[in-house]
């Protein structure tokens, strides 16, 4: 059985609050928990550790949407922001600081759903996006490392590039470790040497 997705609700007017919650158990079977002061909110969070935070603000300041959306944790699980005016200024600073679903002129019973459902898919897909780019720049930098530890075989041995590869992938196989690993000492033992 599926474990419910927990989600915290930050909304410092009560009938606003009960207004969501009652949309929110509407649309489905959620662990819900409302945060209505915002002091201290990131630990509050941290410590119910949910699944979706979900934010509604009336009228945001800038300063204060950004402390909202850090605070909530957006690189960490889905935010979803409802606020009541449109600012197109607002809305690049929420996506900027990683809010998946940014929503303008309130929130609605029937709309509520769906607009969980993309900021989830809208999260993950930007999670996937900055997983593969962490591991395209790494495979990136050993690259450079292992070409740079060929051209110092190379030099100092007077053998070819891939009698060089074919050195640096023999010695990673010997020791167990990675092609990348023994490249990057070779580069550093270089750089003591001179």
């Amino acid at each position: 059985m599926p474990k419910k997705l927990s989600i915290v609700v930050v909304e410092a007017e009560p009938e606003r609050a009960a207004l969501i919650e009652a949309s929110l158990r509407e649309a489905g079977d959620f662990d819900i928990a409302v945060i209505s002061e915002t002091a201290g909110l990131a630990r509050r969070i941290s410590e119910r550790n949910p699944d979706m935070v979900l934010i509604d603000m009336a009228n945001p300041s800038r300063d204060m949407l950004e402390e909202m959306a850090l605070a909530s944790g957006p690189l960490e699980r889905p935010v979803a922001m409802f606020v009541d005016r449109e600012d197109e200024g607002m809305t690049k600073a929420a996506i900027d600081a990683g809010v998946s679903a940014y929503v303008v002129a309130g929130l609605r019973s029937d709309r509520i759903k769906p607009i969980l459902d993309a900021a989830v898919a809208r999260f993950h897909m930007i999670h996937r996006m900055r997983a593969e780019l962490v591991a395209t720049k790494r495979a990136l930098e050993e690259r450079k490392v292992i070409d740079r530890a060929k051209g110092l075989l190379m030099k100092a041995r007077g053998i070819d590039e891939d009698a060089a590869y074919a050195l640096l992938r023999k010695t990673a196989m010997d020791q167990g470790k990675r092609v990348a690993e023994v490249a990057q000492a070779l580069v550093t033992t270089a750089g003591l040497l001179g």
